[in-house]
């Protein structure tokens, strides 16, 4: 990897964006079977990830956490110069978080001065309120991270530094916090902490990476421990997010660390399994997918992309390896879709585009360089691309690429840097450049 690339290799973590190797110290499993997942729930998510039970996008990714919207009577095609802009707002300060929507009100962050600042704004784009959980990052690549998340009329998110926070949504007044990093014994990473919240319940899930807890699980109305998942040896935070998921019979929570991907009982906090996933920079980034009793966990230098399949024998369960992939996504995360998998590549940029993946064989269905390495979402039998050059694309995939329906430039000039997922509710597409925020109308007419 010459200089440029290693830079970018860098720039690119500051986002979010083998065999199985068993909980050290555990028993040899019994005789493991492959349980039939649960039917699948409406529109195109997978069948057994467990939604937030809140309206709107509430977390990170949406209710399902896997960047599917199911609405519909969207455009599907734009006309040139791409669709209407209804609103931008300015003045939101560096960071690469995307807004999340409840009850007419869009929450995002952004780093300003020394302060990390929360946003309340109106669906017209006019500021309702803001508020502060505790310090910027102005170390390499200042910028705000994670994305809020909101539960039963409370708001919560996590700074760079590990303090996780719940507020009020109505006027933004801190009810609690709690630095994660000390309480479970975690020292901060080398690009900052960049989890998106999860709620679960009465639960409020952080991965700290610690001493004294892999993942753990707070009480959303006080951050008091609920339950702290056993400790991973040598490992600290990963730069990624959870998921969470019914199989088996058992809830899951599925992430990484530094080195690791690792699944949690949701209910107990018993880790179920770990499996290898170091690279080069100790960058797991990328939030993992599931789908059919399989968990696909990727990063760039290094593993790329392996599809798990879960054995689930009584309250026990190994992930055994079922198939890789060169597909290294990094900041963009991936999306499933009717069997499909699309990513975009990463490794020193020679997969600089896009790549589709046949979900059960992790064939290669096709690749593309025809639009850079970007982040996605699915809405309406389209993919919304947000190049991380500046671009923002609409697709149809297709069994041999993508047919474009559309294409706008949301920023002018050279960028590496556009890595806020887009964002989309009520035929309203919301998109992310640091200091800015745009609001555009895709409903068909």
């Amino acid at each position: 990897m010459n200089l440029r690339q290693t830079i970018h290799s860098l720039l690119a973590i500051a986002l979010l964006g083998a065999s199985c190797a068993p909980q050290s110290g555990a028993a040899a499993p019994a005789p493991a079977s492959v349980v039939a997942p649960t039917p699948p729930p409406a529109g195109n998510h997978a069948a057994g990830l467990i939604a937030s039970p809140e309206a709107d996008w509430p977390e990170w990714r949406g209710k399902y956490r896997d960047g599917i919207c199911d609405e519909k009577e969207l455009l599907q095609s734009w006309p040139e110069g791409g669709p209407k802009l209804l609103w931008k707002a300015d003045g939101l300060g560096k960071g690469w978080s995307s807004p999340i929507i409840v009850a007419g009100t869009l929450y995002i962050t952004g780093d300003v001065g020394d302060d990390l600042v929360l946003y309340a704004y109106d669906l017209d784009g006019k500021l309702k309120w803001k508020a502060t959980n505790g310090e910027s990052w102005r170390n390499q690549y200042p910028g705000a991270r994670a994305c809020c998340a909101y539960s039963e009329g409370r708001l919560y998110h996590m700074n760079a530094h590990g303090r996780a926070a719940c507020l009020d949504p109505a006027m933004g007044k801190e009810l609690w916090a709690v630095n994660v990093l000390q309480e479970f014994d975690a020292k901060n990473i080398t690009w900052a902490i960049a989890e998106c919240l999860l709620v679960d319940g009465p639960r409020l899930i952080v991965t700290p990476g610690g001493a004294k807890a892999a993942m753990a699980a707070l009480d959303k109305t006080t951050g008091k421990t609920l339950w702290a998942s056993a400790p991973i040896e040598g490992d600290r935070a990963a730069y990624s997010s959870p998921i969470l998921f019914e199989y088996g019979g058992l809830r899951h929570l599925v992430n990484f660390t530094s080195r690791h991907g690792l699944c949690v009982d949701a209910d107990t906090g018993r880790l179920l399994w770990t499996v290898p996933h170091k690279n080069r920079f100790d960058v797991n980034v990328s939030t993992p997918t599931y789908a059919d009793g399989g968990v696909f966990l990727v990063a760039p230098d290094g593993p790329g992309g392996t599809l798990y399949r879960l054995r689930v024998s009584g309250k026990d369960e190994q992930a055994e390896k079922a198939w890789a992939s060169p597909l290294d996504t990094l900041t963009g995360g991936t999306l499933l879709v009717e069997g499909g998998l699309y990513g975009a590549g990463y490794a020193g940029r020679a997969l600089n585009g896009w790549m589709g993946v046949d979900w059960k064989t992790g064939q290669a269905r096709f690749t593309t360089r025809d639009i850079p390495s970007g982040s996605a979402i699915w809405a309406d039998g389209r993919m919304y691309i947000l190049s991380e050059s500046g671009p923002l694309w609409l697709v149809k995939p297709t069994p041999t690429g993508f047919d474009v329906c559309g294409r706008v430039t949301l920023v002018a000039g050279k960028h590496n840097d556009v890595w806020a997922h887009p964002v989309l509710r009520d035929g309203r597409l919301y998109l992310r450049y640091h200091d800015a925020l745009w609001c555009y109308d895709v409903r068909a007419k």
